[in-house]
């Protein structure tokens, strides 16, 4: 038997915990790009750092004691819980089908992260064994994370550049689950699609540019972390696998792609769609993400109570603490037998996705166009150039954080 020890205080490191896992911060890198951090912003998405703050000091350690002695089997409350309305007939995927196909959907998100990519041949991060944090030993780094950390990456960037050559876009085909957001989008329900990756196998895929957020960035453009001159993607690309490290033409500084480190900004698109996006959202689907990565994972909690969560993903995640719900607080997926809207399909991404499609009785067509981009892009050897991102030049600065 396990015996675990627990701190006279054990609320200060649930707080710690739940602030750094779901809250949002709105701060300026001194290693981004230059923006606007003016204060107070009526514009500040839901879920603010302020608002949340304010409900943390609501806590009291009674709360705690109580849920501790209900969990022990010590305490059962004195008035039976309110029930909850289901927002699906079933909370199943059953009941996302059913809710997918009525005329309550018209506005679909999707999330995605590593997992919808593994099946092209690119490692998620954090899987054991094969995932990238796992096989990054052989860089002598302090440690995994370290290969995507701004400061790291100015001390010693070769590291980095000799696993952007592994990683570079253009050498692998999209996935069944990029090919379903891509249905999604021609039978008009596509809202946005958010991911995490930067492999670009999103417009790989021809997902219209429009309909793209690149949370963490990009490697279609690149620029000095100096003097912040411009490259396009031919550029670094060919400096890249040369094994060479690209160097500023104006200044002694190293050239970066766009892509989001630890410790910087996320894009300003990111910003702004993301005010303007999730209150309309009518379905979010949460593709092959752990989840664990600040600001995106907090995404999941921006859409309306009554808007129906599916997560497709090997395993749980994003998963709301009892305790939390024991306080009245949103954060997190619910999946469990209380849940009235969150449902998870576990199993690979691609699975995951043809099975939704067969079941909304779209799965030939999306067998139909993966086996037919797939040939086009074998004919052509490799994939098409990428279409440039959308950049947009207003709205604050979110920095990305590592837990």
């Amino acid at each position: 038997m396990r015996v675990i020890q627990l701190s006279n205080r054990p609320w200060i490191n649930c707080i710690k915990v739940w602030r750094r896992n779901f809250i949002i911060s709105y701060k300026m890198s001194a290693n981004s790009t230059a923006g606007k951090s003016d204060g107070d912003d009526p514009s500040i998405p839901p879920n603010s750092a302020e608002s949340l703050g304010s409900r943390i000091r609501d806590l009291d350690v009674d709360s705690i004691r109580r849920y501790l002695a209900q969990k022990l089997g010590f305490y059962e409350p004195s008035e039976p819980s309110t029930s909850v309305e289901k927002v699906l007939d079933e909370v199943n995927l059953d009941g996302i089908v059913k809710w997918m196909k009525s005329a309550r959907c018209q506005n679909v998100i999707t999330l995605s992260g590593a997992g919808i990519s593994t099946s092209a041949g690119i490692p998620d991060f954090r899987s054991p064994e094969t995932g990238l944090y796992h096989n990054l030993q052989k860089y002598n780094l302090p440690e995994p994370q370290a290969i995507f950390e701004i400061n790291f990456f100015r001390q010693n960037p070769k590291p980095f550049f000799t696993l952007a050559k592994e990683l570079f876009p253009g050498s692998f085909k999209p996935t069944i689950s990029h090919y379903f957001i891509r249905l999604l989008h021609e039978k008009g329900l596509l809202l946005r699609h958010y991911t995490q990756n930067i492999d670009t196998l999103e417009r790989g895929a021809g997902i219209p540019g429009e309909k793209l957020v690149e949370a963490h960035g990009t490697f279609y453009t690149s620029h000095c972390i100096e003097c912040r001159k411009e490259y396009p993607l031919d550029f670094i690309k060919g400096i890249i696998f040369a094994d060479q490290i690209p160097i500023c033409t104006e200044c002694p500084g190293v050239v970066k792609p766009d892509i989001v480190f630890f410790g910087e900004s996320l894009p300003e698109r990111f910003q702004h769609c993301l005010q303007e996006d999730f209150q309309k959202c009518d379905m979010l689907i949460i593709m092959g993400s752990s989840l664990e990565v600040q600001p995106f994972a907090s995404l999941i909690d921006m859409v309306p109570e009554w808007c129906p969560r599916l997560l497709i993903n090997r395993e749980k995640a994003g998963i709301r603490s009892p305790l939390l719900r024991l306080w009245g607080m949103s954060g997190g997926l619910q999946l469990d037998e209380d849940s009235i809207r969150d449902v998870a399909r576990l199993g690979e991404c691609d699975d995951g996705c043809q099975e939704l499609a067969d079941r909304l009785g779209w799965g030939d067509e999306l067998r139909e166009l993966v086996a037919r981009e797939h040939e086009l892009l074998t004919q052509k050897g490799s994939l098409l150039n990428p279409h440039p991102p959308i950049l947009e030049h207003s709205g604050q600065n979110v920095t990305a954080e590592k837990l």
